[in-house]
């Protein structure tokens, strides 16, 4: 039985999804993005929530197929079907597309920047990014990490979380792939190591 009475319907549903039941100011502690007022300034995503919708493809069960153009990712299910989920993508100059595996999965994951996002960052729009940052709910990274491999090699792709729910839908990033925190870690409970990840 539900006590807490400024437990909303949605915050209830969240919490289900992380298989806890916790009040909506533990939920803005952990910064999970439908709650409104998060991350660094961004506002909040216009972004619904994911969705579950018939889909073709001769892919296999549990496959990830991620249409760029559409800032969407797709969990493939048994019967035509798959869960789809809103995403950030590459901004212009850093798309890509291929297939690769997921190799690696990291619960709220501590961000490396590569030197050359260091320098980029710095040249063009002033920014000082650290080397090192831990993880948490300020991260970038979010609260989850799936790393994308080809091969044994790192892409340094990920499929992540994000502090910034507004750029759910646009084309943002330096190439990985964003999602809302409590949707990625939606995917990461569902997606096995291995898993085949697809990119158009």
């Amino acid at each position: 039985m539900m006590k807490n009475k400024n437990v909303s319907r949605r915050n209830f549903l969240m919490a289900g999804t992380a298989g806890l039941l916790i009040s909506q100011p533990a939920l803005a502690r952990t910064k999970f993005n439908f709650v409104s007022g998060l991350g660094s300034g961004s506002g909040r995503s216009t972004y619904r929530g994911k969705e579950i919708v018939s889909f073709s493809t001769k892919e296999k069960v549990g496959t990830i197929i991620i249409k760029t153009s559409e800032r969407r990712l797709y969990k493939v299910l048994p019967g035509g079907k798959a869960i789809k989920y809103g995403i950030g993508v590459g901004r212009a100059g850093f798309e890509w597309s291929g297939v690769a595996n997921i190799r690696r999965k990291v619960e709220w994951p501590t961000w490396r920047p590569p030197a050359e996002m260091i320098a980029r960052e710095l040249k063009q729009y002033g920014r000082q990014l650290p080397a090192v940052m831990e993880g948490g709910p300020n991260n970038p990274l979010g609260a989850r990490a799936l790393y994308l491999y080809k091969g044994k090699r790192d892409t340094l792709y990920r499929i992540h979380g994000t502090n910034n729910p507004a750029s759910i839908g646009k084309a943002q990033s330096s190439g990985c792939i964003r999602m809302l925190n409590e949707e990625v870690i939606d995917l990461y409970n569902k997606t096995r190591m291995g898993t085949k990840v697809v990119v158009l």
